[in-house]
């Protein structure tokens, strides 16, 4: 590097380039030293050159007590402070610097709003936010394009989709980074089949797309259920550059299991050559999705002998297989081996095994876990217990588990649900009523159940009793058709207690129009002989549905594949992948 100490050269340009060039922080420290020397610490254009330097490399403090010798910052030091924040991800300190400047009577332009938008988005902080979009206005600042990135990104990572869709459709021509923003804004608010849509015409329009894209395009699908999009998202990947990439293979493989194909999760898995810990942990947890436990714990052994560490992720999905398929004494040897690899059990670990030990009848010890937790014990681990419990019909501890529940979450009506069906499972039909009572009362009523078939590509919702769909008449045939089906085959619909005030024949036509029994007969309707169904269920899958979804899938020779709440189900030829076991 060029000797700062012995050069004559006493010139901003001359220090402005010495400083660019600079490939270390601490010759940022000589230069800044050499200015003092030299009396040039209060140049604007110098110091704000070490500032952006000093931040690219990290050094933010160093940046900061560069910016603090200045008695009186202009505009371009106090950008490169609140940018070098923004880009070290310290928003919180990007958005105090950005009210100390407001306090300095200094005006804003439109360097300023881009990172302090990165600043917002990142925390998020949707209220300041708006403020700092309300200065734009007032500035006039709305139409540069950077600006318009920030604002974009800012409504989608907080969930203002709408808003985010208004103003990406003014944008002419717009750039990877804000379909990036819109796609992933989708993605993570719920809007899956938007981000897919939106995916699909950034290609049409030829905007390539890089791993973010891709990632969050990957990342719907499951939202949406449909596999033959899935196979879609897999054959564009393999065709891309993108092909082996480690990220996108195990986003893959995550997709592929949510779609209800454990088959397909494995095909990519196989094709990866370079498998480091998520792509391994990716896979464990798809069998674990699926009940597969064996397969889970199979691959758990042979990523130990290829000498990859397992990561909480990996453990999370070996306890989940274990759970899905009541292998008791493998999934509490699995907790306990965590602590080996200095892992610390999260809420997720510690409700799987909660779960674990409550269904096979270890209520005991499963509170016993519950009170050794060293972290406080979330609504996912009191739910669990609940569920035990009503399992079992333990009502006192039942009762304790769902006061936690609602002191921690007062407004859930899953948890009044449960306990109602807790009540209702030990016949307590007065305590039934007085939770009922207690729901109403707060205004709270029980989810309604929805479930989707994928029928050529196309998702069909369908909700309990619903009779909207333009083909109504002919499902309710087949519907018909099912249930007289299932009564010459000796099935006997199970009265749930939880239905104790219907009589049997008015709860029989409950249990018939229920969600997933309507999704059934569509697919039936709608599909050609041998088709594998597929349906997603919002709640759930209530034990006579299952039974009789067995029988079904038997009884017209197809495979059922439902997705409820807590886990996949292959149904075929009579039987289920969860062994009765969920």
């Amino acid at each position: 590097m060029f000797d700062v100490a012995n050069s004559g050269i006493h010139s901003d340009s001359f220090y402005a380039s010495l400083i660019g060039s600079s490939t270390h922080k601490s010759q940022l420290r000589q230069i800044h030293a050499r200015l003092f020397v030299l009396g040039l610490q209060l140049s604007s254009f110098l110091i704000t050159k070490l500032i952006q330097a000093s931040s690219s490399f990290g050094d933010i403090c160093f940046a900061r007590k560069v910016f603090d010798d200045l008695p009186r910052p202009q505009i371009f030091p106090w950008n490169a402070i609140i940018t070098g924040y923004s880009r070290n991800n310290l928003f919180q300190d990007a958005l105090l610097m950005y009210s100390k400047m407001q306090l300095a009577r200094v005006s804003p332009d439109s360097f300023t709003f881009p990172h302090l938008l990165k600043a917002c988005s990142g925390l998020p902080h949707l209220q300041m936010g708006r403020l700092v979009h309300a200065q734009v206005l007032r500035l006039g600042f709305e139409a540069d394009g950077f600006v318009q990135n920030g604002l974009i990104a800012l409504y989608a990572k907080c969930g203002q989709v709408e808003t985010a869709k208004i103003l990406f459709g003014k944008m002419k021509s717009p750039n990877l980074i804000l379909w990036n923003a819109m796609i992933s804004g989708y993605a993570k608010n719920g809007y899956a089949k938007d981000a897919i849509d939106a995916f699909h015409e950034m290609i049409n329009k030829g905007v390539r797309p890089d791993t973010i894209s891709i990632t969050s395009a990957v990342s719907a699908c499951p939202q949406v259920g449909s596999l033959e999009q899935a196979r879609w998202m897999d054959e564009y990947v393999g065709r891309s550059d993108y092909r082996d990439d480690v990220f996108i293979s195990s986003a893959l493989i995550d997709m592929f299991a949510k779609c209800g194909s454990v088959e397909c999760a494995r095909s990519v898995f196989d094709r990866t050559l370079d498998r480091d810990v998520v792509v391994w942990s990716a896979m464990i947890v798809g069998y674990g999705l699926h009940g597969r436990a064996r397969e889970a714990i199979s691959l758990y052994r042979a990523m130990e002998r290829g000498g990859v560490q397992p990561n909480d992720v990996t453990f999370l999905g070996l306890l989940m297989a274990c759970n899905h398929s009541g292998l008791v004494r493998e999934g509490w040897w699995f907790f306990n081996r965590m602590t080996d690899h200095k892992i610390n059990p999260q809420q997720q670990h510690y409700a799987c095994v909660i779960d674990l030990l409550g269904r096979a009848g270890h209520l005991d010890q499963a509170y016993e876990v519950i009170r050794c937790m060293p972290i406080q014990p979330g609504v996912t681990v009191w739910g669990a217990l609940l569920s035990a419990c009503k399992k079992h019909r333990h009502v006192g501890l039942g009762e304790y588990a769902a006061q936690q529940l609602f002191s921690i979450d007062p407004t859930n009506t899953g948890h009044y649900v449960q306990l109602s069906n807790l009540y209702a499972a030990a016949r307590l039909w007065d305590r039934v009523a007085e939770v009922r009572l207690r729901m109403k009362e707060k205004g709270l009523s029980k989810d309604v159940g929805c479930s989707w078939v994928e029928v050529r590509g196309r998702l069909e919702a369908f909700r309990v009793g619903d009779k909207s769909h333009p083909r109504y008449e002919e499902i309710e045939r087949q519907v018909e058709w099912i249930e007289n089906k299932l009564k010459g085959s000796g099935f006997v619909a199970y009265k749930d207690a939880s239905l104790h005030d219907l009589n049997d024949e008015e709860a029989e036509e409950t249990l018939c129009s229920h969600s997933e029994r309507i999704a059934i007969a569509y697919g039936l309707v709608s599909t050609p002989q041998g088709t594998t169904l597929r349906i997603t269920k919002n709640l759930r899958a209530c034990v006579n549905c299952h039974a009789a979804t067995k029988v079904i899938s038997k009884l017209v020779c197809r495979e059922i594949v439902v997705r409820d709440t807590n886990r996949f189900h292959h149904f075929k030829d009579g039987v289920c992948s969860c062994g009765d076991y969920w």
